[in-house]
């Protein structure tokens, strides 16, 4: 791509949240956790001061108001995603925050880690690096446990349950879900990490991560009345169990329906889906997702993945001012991974190529800001591109879930399968 834009510059040293800010963070995310009656376990961890690694799970904005209040008063520095700081890069990095491009291999971040160490802050990161898409663990960077062996701090883990029961990756309104519960918990001290390995720390880090906000809901018995519940599920359920057909779900209210063949569920106040008529092939939401993933891998096995070439609009976040258009182009997403390729508004050619062993992930939205539609978001360490197909049929949930199967295939084809849960 010829055109050139200013880059942020993941160079500046994280810094420690400015004195007049700390009362702040306070008011904008204690509140909110105590007016969901965020019931917080703490294990092992009195008494512990920074610096220490906390680690934490993703499903909504929530989770960074309860964790602000599980360290309150303690400094912390929060590792986002560079989307997060537009229109309000100064802010950001006044209260603390380290910027990151999703899913790059990013050598400067350790360093800003050790810095934040070195400036005795608690480091907040969420290894999952987008929000569960039905409430369930994401795939995990198998370097997570020699991240931890590399900063020789102390790791906890910090796990909520009922923010995406409360607000779904896939319809953002507030369901006022409450008491939610977080357990933080000291899952090593420095001295501790000397004697294991960073196999040993990802098996632990997995287990405290295994988690299901859906099962957690029906097992506390916790009802959401809101009457548009299931609106935006065909988001994640994109393939009709019925039928077998992709890309022709929808959903109103609280049913989610199959516009080729007319199978209707419904969704309880409980989080459960019953068929309207006839089986009920998925009773719980993220088994009808795995089955789905499941699909994927198949195609996959077989050598036959390809979304086939799409059209799509490219908006590109160079730095944290705002989205340009880049331009209209096309994109694939088959067995060799992601090509992009267009015309900027300049008439000069862009392109960008993510081959499946550079990716074990990527971040997708849904009607992105309410606005712009669905989009794939592809990195790389100076840029960030949000992809947006149109006129197809398509759905960016599959292209999220063959991205990680692409990868696991590739890597047990090298012959170093990747361990559950990893990537």
């Amino acid at each position: 791509m010829k055109k050139e834009f200013k880059r942020f510059d993941m160079r500046i040293h994280p810094r420690n949240t400015k004195w007049y800010l700390r009362p702040l963070t306070y008011l904008l995310g204690v509140p909110d956790a105590n007016r969901h009656g965020a019931k917080i376990t703490k294990t092992g961890v009195d008494g512990l001061k920074p610096p220490y690694l906390m680690l934490c799970n993703h499903n909504a904005f929530l989770d960074f108001k309860v964790a602000t209040k599980a360290i309150f008063p303690q400094r912390a520095n929060y590792v986002v995603a560079i989307d997060g700081f537009i229109g309000r890069e100064k802010l950001l990095r006044d209260v603390g925050c380290i910027c990151k491009r999703k899913f790059t291999n990013d050598v400067l971040l350790v360093r800003q880690l050790q810095r934040s160490v070195k400036n005795g802050n608690v480091l907040i990161i969420y290894p999952e690096a987008r929000y569960s898409l039905c409430g369930t663990t994401a795939v995990l960077p198998e370097s997570l446990g020699q991240l931890c062996k590399m900063l020789k701090v102390p790791v906890v883990t910090f796990i909520c349950h009922g923010h995406h029961v409360n607000s779904p990756f896939w319809n953002l309104h507030s369901r006022g879900v409450k008491p939610t519960e977080a357990e933080m918990t000291l899952l090593y001290t420095a001295d501790e990490l000397k004697d294991v390995t960073a196999d040993e720390i990802n098996d632990k880090l997995l287990e405290k991560f295994t988690y299901d906000d859906f099962a957690w809901q029906k097992e506390r018995g916790i009802k959401t009345p809101y009457p548009k519940r299931a609106e935006g599920l065909h988001k994640v359920l994109y393939q009709c169990p019925a039928c077998g057909k992709e890309y022709k779900m929808s959903s109103a209210g609280d049913e989610i329906f199959c516009t080729e063949c007319g199978k209707r569920w419904r969704m309880t106040e409980l989080g459960e889906l019953e068929a309207k008529d006839g089986n009920t092939e998925f009773s719980h939401i993220p088994d009808w997702y795995e089955w789905e993933r499941a699909n994927v891998r198949r195609e996959i096995e077989e050598g036959r993945y390809s979304t086939g070439e799409m059209p799509v609009t490219v908006d590109t976040l160079p730095n944290a001012k705002k989205f340009i258009r880049l331009g209209e182009g096309t994109m694939i997403h088959d067995m060799n991974g992601f090509t992009v390729k267009g015309t900027d508004v300049d008439g000069d050619p862009f392109e960008m190529i993510k081959p499946v062993p550079s990716l074990y992930s990527c971040h997708i939205e849904y009607e992105y800001l309410g606005k712009h539609g669905d989009c794939v978001d592809l990195n790389t360490l100076e840029d960030t591109w949000y992809i947006y197909p149109h006129d197809c049929e398509f759905a960016v949930t599959k292209m999220a879930l063959a991205t990680e199967e692409l990868y696991f295939n590739h890597r047990a084809k090298e012959g170093r399968p990747c361990k559950k849960g990893f990537a």
